[in-house]
């Protein structure tokens, strides 16, 4: 496992798979209800929209434009609160029959949501077929996250081609989860990544061939187009995948550790959109938003600590979720990231924990607040309309930092001014 500190633990090492863990993400299902905008409606399912085009051997196809996608972003307009983004995401995106892929679905669909789902390529392999995948650093077939069954790889490409019909998007989380030794990925080179990367895509690309299933239907996306970003294995590597995610034409990387509550920047010119430290009930210290790294401040890395502990643990990690949130929302309106994994760990109270803090921020949607739960792909389509002096003011907002004035103020010359910065402090500021 990583080394624990205390601000914020960077995710699951390479002891994962001994000590039981599936690995970054993977697998009760709660009722329908509504659905986010438009007339499009996604195909029941498990199955791919009839106009679909083969692509390849017919593991994926063109099937047109993604449903369920939000009105075309527009500038911020001289004066305008900015919204608050959250973005909901998921390491590994695995169902391994525990039911937890389609839990969250069915929670997305019922409050409108989108959300990123971070698929590990390896995840579509089967295990028959490991020595497919040649890791860098590392012996061929190797990998530091288990290779699913079969019936969890076909659990898995019903939930993703769900997720992509349902209007979530489809990243990376890479293939073999290298956090340790001489293999790991923090030592991949930029053309390492590279080679990891064209991996991944091809296990999705071509997992037909791999398994000789033929009665699946496809997956209803070109991936080539659909991956736009992704989350390293333990947050490890970024400053070496960065140029390879420029070369391929990527928008963001979520893999910074310990980032703050501000406005993103780009690096090397790509967003980057990391895990943020946030308030940990009860503590002086901060926590990153991320399930794991609840449980390495609470059970020091233990899954299955005394079941006693688990009320508090549970309360205490929906509240550090929420007080980030409402942090963000109620001064600089900094975009909020939340990171996770498909697991029950300490009995399932981080699903829990997450799914209350994820209903307390819908509803402060539904009272009229500008609150938006998009995916990190449609959050990178906001930022990309914006004026950069727009954005280059939101920057100047520290974390807890409300804006002199009020919005209608600090943004009234549509960031061209100085407009000074406000107090710190909680308290809402939607002037």
């Amino acid at each position: 496992m990583q080394t624990i500190t205390r601000r914020g633990i960077l995710g699951l090492g390479a002891g994962a798979a001994a000590a039981g863990l599936v690995g970054c993400g993977t697998s009760a299902s709660v009722g329908g209800g509504k659905h986010p905008s438009g007339s499009d409606k996604p195909s029941p399912s498990g199955s791919t929209p009839a106009k679909a085009r083969p692509i390849g051997d017919g593991s994926t196809a063109f099937t047109g434009k993604q449903p369920h996608q939000p009105a075309r972003p527009q500038p911020l307009e001289p004066g305008q609160t900015p919204p608050q983004f959250v973005v909901f995401s998921w390491d590994g995106a695995g169902e391994v029959g525990n039911g937890l892929f389609p839990r969250f679905l069915d929670l997305a669909k019922e409050y409108g949501a989108s959300m990123t789902f971070f698929l590990s390529g390896l995840y579509l392999l089967p295990e028959s077929k490991k020595r497919l995948y040649s890791p860098p650093n590392n012996p061929r077939g190797a990998s530091d996250i288990g290779y699913l069954t079969d019936e969890h790889v076909k659990a898995t490409l019903t939930n993703v081609r769900r997720a992509w019909l349902e209007g979530h998007e489809i990243g990376t989380h890479f293939n073999g989860h290298f956090c340790g030794g001489s293999g790991t990925v923090g030592n991949w080179t930029p053309a390492q990544w590279r080679s990891e990367i064209d991996q991944a895509k091809k296990f999705v690309k071509e997992w037909r061939t791999n398994t000789g299933w033929t009665d699946l239907p496809a997956l209803p996306f070109d991936y080539e187009k659909e991956l736009v970003g992704g989350r390293t294995p333990c947050l490890l590597g970024q400053d070496n995948l960065l140029p390879t995610a420029r070369e391929l034409g990527w928008r963001y990387d979520a893999s910074s550790p310990g980032g703050r509550q501000m406005w993103p920047v780009k690096r090397q010119g790509i967003w980057d959109l990391p895990l943020q430290q946030v308030p940990f009930p009860g503590h002086s210290f901060e926590v990153l938003s991320m399930d794991y790294n609840m449980l390495a401040n609470q059970s020091v890395n233990s899954t299955k600590a005394p079941s006693y502990n688990y009320p508090g643990w549970r309360k205490q990690s929906a509240q550090a979720y929420i007080s980030g949130f409402q942090r963000a929302y109620e001064t600089n309106r900094a975009p909020f990231f939340i990171g996770n994994h498909f697991e029950e760990w300490n009995g399932g109270i981080y699903m829990d924990s997450v799914e209350e803090a994820f209903k307390h921020i819908a509803r402060e949607k539904e009272k009229g607040g500008d609150v938006r739960l998009v995916s990190f792909r449609q959050f990178t389509d906001w930022l990309d309309v914006q004026r950069p002096e727009v954005l280059e003011k939101l920057r100047t907002l520290e974390v807890g930092q409300k804006p002199a004035g009020g919005w209608k103020g600090f943004l009234a010359d549509g960031g061209s001014g100085t407009g000074g910065a406000g107090d710190k402090g909680a308290g809402p500021d939607a002037a």
